[in-house]
């Protein structure tokens, strides 16, 4: 009769065996097991995404750099490599490829196209502040999408925090359009001259919103559909990830040579002489580290949630936008660091809503479940 009651906590725990022995991390009981299992994901998948989007906003930032789908290609094909080699090394296992596999997880690895493609396009109009903040948008999408497909609720607590993420990202934008506007001020230079800088300013800031609106809604639709192809294909965080990225390759490929210009002077407009070794090398990494990224991923809503990893992305947003304040020389104003703070507040209180929510549910269950078993 227990063991009935406990049927939650016993799936969660062969969740943590099998984390356990892909990580080789050691082992804990029952509750704590569960809690302890969901901080290495949590701070793995941080790190990882730290990483990618600092990497990636070097590679993108060229002032002539066009070739996103190559660039995509380069790093899954880096990513396959790595993740082979470290399997025949006897390190990790995963399933060998079957082609009904492929076929039930090509839709996934497509929408992981359009998820980093969109992506990349962002970080090379927009800064990593004003990119990270709006990822904020994208747990909006993702929690009524589980509301729909897997019977999830929004409280008032969540929707507030909906809320401060919508006022952030408002924030971040009009920050954005100020600095900009600023930077082509008609009164510093000549009005003719300065209005069009400016035009071009703005209209090239639209190109990068158009892109990160398509980049939540693309994100949103790959985490729930993952979410529920994992469950059918009972795929391991590895079989998802090797797939994911292989079966990118073929898309990526074909994208690239028919819609980019592989013409020698372009070819050298994208990697210059004089930066193009560094700039080899910095793919190849980003193309390692995509492993991290996307185990982690997969990793972290396994043991968590699609919301749950949502909500980790939110809060790592500061991390990130800070990254790029150091690195790239974003600038800090009173605009950017206000956007940053209200989203990383909105991630706190999505936390505590979604903590609060959990607790009412298990309550519930607690009381509706012995009810049952005296009635049996």
């Amino acid at each position: 009769m227990s063991e009935r009651g406990s049927s939650n906590h016993s799936r969660e725990e062969d969740d943590v065996v099998e984390m356990k022995k892909a990580m080789a991390t050691g082992s804990s009981s029952s509750h704590g097991a569960a809690a302890a299992s969901s901080v290495p994901p949590i701070v793995c998948y941080c790190l990882a995404s730290i990483l990618m989007t600092v990497v990636n906003k070097f590679v993108v930032s060229g002032t002539h750099f066009n070739m996103n789908f190559l660039l995509l290609c380069m790093q899954s094909s880096v990513c396959v490599a790595c993740v082979y080699t470290v399997k025949k090394l006897g390190i990790i296992s995963f399933r060998d490829f079957d082609s009904k596999d492929a076929k039930a997880w090509f839709p996934i690895s497509v929408l992981l196209v359009g998820v980093i493609y969109t992506g990349s396009k962002s970080l090379q109009f927009l800064s990593i502040p004003v990119y990270t903040i709006f990822k904020n948008l994208t747990i909006i999408l993702i929690a009524y999408g589980e509301v729909i497909w897997f019977g999830g609720r929004v409280t008032a607590l969540t929707l507030v925090s909906f809320i401060l993420m919508v006022i952030s990202s408002i924030i971040a934008a009009w920050a954005d359009i100020s600095d900009a506007l600023v930077a082509g001020d008609p009164a510093v230079a000549e009005a003719a001259n300065g209005l069009s800088t400016m035009s071009g300013v703005i209209s090239k800031m639209n190109v990068g919103y158009f892109w990160m609106f398509l980049n939540c809604a693309t994100s949103a639709a790959y985490v729930l559909t993952m979410r529920k192809r994992i469950k059918v294909t009972g795929f391991s965080d590895w079989d998802t990830m090797f797939y994911n990225n292989l079966l990118s390759i073929p898309v990526l490929a074909v994208a690239s040579i028919v819609a980019e210009n592989w013409g020698y002077e372009n070819l050298s407009l994208n990697f210059p002489p004089e930066t193009r070794n560094f700039l080899l090398f910095a793919i190849a990494f980003s193309g390692a580290a995509a492993v991290g990224i996307s185990y982690t991923t997969a990793w972290c809503i396994r043991a968590t949630s699609s919301t749950t990893y949502s909500m980790v992305g939110a809060l790592n947003k500061l991390p990130v936008a800070a990254s790029g304040m150091i690195f790239f020389g974003d600038p800090v104003t009173f605009g950017s660091v206000t956007a940053v703070a209200v989203g990383f507040f909105a991630g706190l209180v999505y936390a505590v809503a979604k903590n609060n929510q959990k607790k009412a549910e298990q309550a519930s269950q607690a009381g509706i479940i012995p009810m049952a078993n005296r009635s049996s």
